[in-house]
């Protein structure tokens, strides 16, 4: 080195004659490097800083972050389980495997997930439409009981009243889809119920697709004061920014509701929906 010293050796004299300057500066550096790493734990805080020249001992900085409240972001905080499949119920054969809709209301896939209120979790069970990516029905409760889920279902059968025997509705073997409140309220409707394969998230990819925007468009970074405020605020996220405005690139770069009214512009399109020609009119207008 220039000076005529080892880094190590300049770097204990630098601390022994100035331990509260160089303190603050190791703070500082700390401070800079966690909030542009929020993911960051304190020994990648660590090896980050040893990187760029400035050595410390990741204990040390361990210590800083306690006392700045800088401690990392989890990824995956505690997660409720939503998905029972060890049940006495019946499990039907996957019939969505492969299947490519040519039309809407030939195949509904439905989930259910956990959203993280101040004190609690709450629970979503939604219902799409695999062909336009609509969501045509969704419930919100404080439990996971089957009446969550037929609360959903209760929802997209009266939107979009489907003919008999012409719809497949597809889940994963969870205990609220397998249920006999469950499948009485699907062979009411004449509607064919499917289940996915043990272990397999493919099969039902495009309801956990809708689950995994929900949660980095909506639910990530907000404070629910209780369930009330979240069904408000995830509501309108789902009527409004996803089924009306959010493109999706499977659709043309259209929003769902968009693309369900251009399909009804098709003289040769065979049924009608009022809910679907809605945002038409509404795009229209502005």
């Amino acid at each position: 080195m220039l000076a005529g010293v080892s880094r190590a050796a300049y770097y204990r004299e630098w601390a022994a004659s100035a331990p509260r300057e160089e303190d603050t500066a190791i703070r500082d550096l700390v401070q800079r490097a966690a909030l542009a790493n929020r993911r960051y734990g304190y020994r990648r805080i660590a090896a980050e800083l040893r990187r760029n020249g400035t050595v410390v001992n990741h204990k040390r900085v361990l210590r800083l972050m306690r006392a700045d409240n800088l401690l990392a972001l989890r990824s995956r905080p505690f997660v409720p389980i939503t998905t029972d499949s060890y049940h006495e119920w019946c499990v039907v054969p996957n019939l969505a495997r492969g299947l490519v809709p040519t039309d809407v209301d030939q195949l509904w896939v439905a989930d259910i997930t956990y959203v993280r209120l101040l004190e609690e979790f709450a629970f979503l069970a939604v219902v799409l439409d695999s062909f336009s990516r609509r969501v045509v029905g969704w419930a919100m409760e404080g439990h996971l009981r089957a009446s969550l889920a037929v609360a959903a279902l209760d929802m997209a059968i009266k939107a979009r009243n489907p003919a008999p025997g012409t719809l497949i509705h597809h889940s994963d073997r969870g205990v609220q889809y397998a249920c006999r409140e469950y499948t009485d309220v699907l062979a009411a409707y004449d509607i064919q119920p499917s289940m996915s394969r043990v272990g397999n998230p493919y099969d039902n990819a495009k309801a956990e697709s809708f689950i995994k925007t929900l949660k980095q468009e909506e639910v990530d970074g907000r404070d629910y004061r209780d369930l009330n405020h979240a069904r408000e605020a995830i509501g309108t996220f789902i009527e409004l920014a996803y089924n009306r405005q959010r493109l999706h690139s499977a659709l043309g770069y259209r929003p769902p509701a968009e693309f369900e009214a251009t399909l009804l512009r098709h003289a040769d399109y065979p049924r009608y929906y009022p809910q679907a020609a809605q945002p038409t009119a509404t795009a229209t207008s502005s």
